[in-house]
């Protein structure tokens, strides 16, 4: 088929992948702007930029992709069918109704649940055991559109939300070749939402890793693991920020206040929280670089009774 891309980070770069090795015909990427990144805020491409230059695919880049003009311009290219995986913006009607076989989307949760900007992270955060992809036919509500094919992927106990991230895209990519493959030949069936059952999820922020230790044990490990490796969760030591890269949820309790270093381990520094306990194993000091909370300690003793705050 004739295809036009959407996506824009690196998790909609293996769908644009396995598109290209079935063999389909990409004529347009269509990609978000460069952005300014680093000290020297020198422009930086998207993920799917650098991929689609690398095949030899035309980039398009519009900041606004519902406006006439770029709808004209990717009319231009005839696409029998548009894809997008994470790509950050709405598509208007004009450009659903106008390939052959529709528009779909590679969208990281078992829809209806999880729809919105962060399905991934918040499926660890809230320490679902399964999530999986959905591929749908897009419409014009966010993640609304009618189901096409689905395929599970189950989440580890010590899974981040870089690693799954990793898992939802190499099982999306194939899994939309797949729907693909249905619709050319029409055998797809397209299955609708129950939108009573949708939940959604709100956008990840830098604000959401701030730690509050007045908060049970279990949900600040999965909030570590979630958060990592954006925005990573974090606290404050002595007025500097100190990240968290890695914990452990320990079922005993102290009589001391949330917060509160209850003692250092070896490997370890133990906090009390509202109920139960936080093991911090990996960490990474404000202007230091992340390391084993061992290694950590040894250079940055702790003392028992130190208080972190939020």
């Amino acid at each position: 088929m004739k295809v036009v891309f959407m996506g824009t980070p690196d998790f909609a770069v293996d769908t644009l992948e396995e598109i290209i090795r079935a063999g389909h015909e990409v004529v347009l990427a269509v990609t978000q702007p460069d952005k300014p990144k680093g000290r020297g805020k020198a422009l930086q491409f998207p993920p799917v930029k650098e991929c689609a230059i690398s095949h030899g695919i035309e980039v398009f880049q519009p900041a606004r992709v519902k406006e006439d003009s770029n709808i004209e311009y990717i009319k231009k290219f005839r696409p029998e069918i548009i894809v997008a995986a994470a790509f950050g913006q709405i598509l208007p009607q004009s450009l659903l109704d106008l390939p052959e076989y529709g528009c779909i989307n590679v969208h990281a949760s078992l829809l209806p649940k999880y729809r919105g900007a962060a399905p991934i992270q918040w499926a660890v955060i809230n320490g679902e055991e399964v999530t999986g992809v959905t591929i749908q036919r897009m419409a014009m509500g966010i993640d609304t559109g009618d189901m096409i094919a689905k395929c599970e992927v189950r989440i580890a106990e010590d899974e981040t939300g870089g690693s799954l991230f990793d898992k939802l895209a190499a099982a999306g990519a194939k899994l939309c070749v797949e729907a693909m493959d249905m619709l050319e030949k029409g055998t797809a069936v397209f299955t609708p939402q129950d939108h009573e059952a949708a939940t959604h999820t709100s956008m990840i922020t830098k604000e959401l890793g701030d730690i509050d230790w007045n908060r049970p044990a279990a949900e600040l490990e999965r909030l570590v693991r979630g958060l990592n490796p954006w925005p990573s969760a974090y606290t404050r030591l002595n007025g500097k920020t100190l990240k968290i890269w890695r914990a452990e949820y320990l079922d005993e309790d102290s009589n001391m206040h949330a917060g509160t270093v209850v003692r250092t381990e070896k490997d370890a520094l133990v906090v009390q929280t509202k109920e139960g306990c936080l093991a911090l194993l990996e960490v990474q000091l404000e202007g230091k670089k992340r390391m084993d909370t061992g290694a950590f300690l040894r250079g940055f003793p702790v003392e028992t009774g130190t208080v972190l705050t939020n």
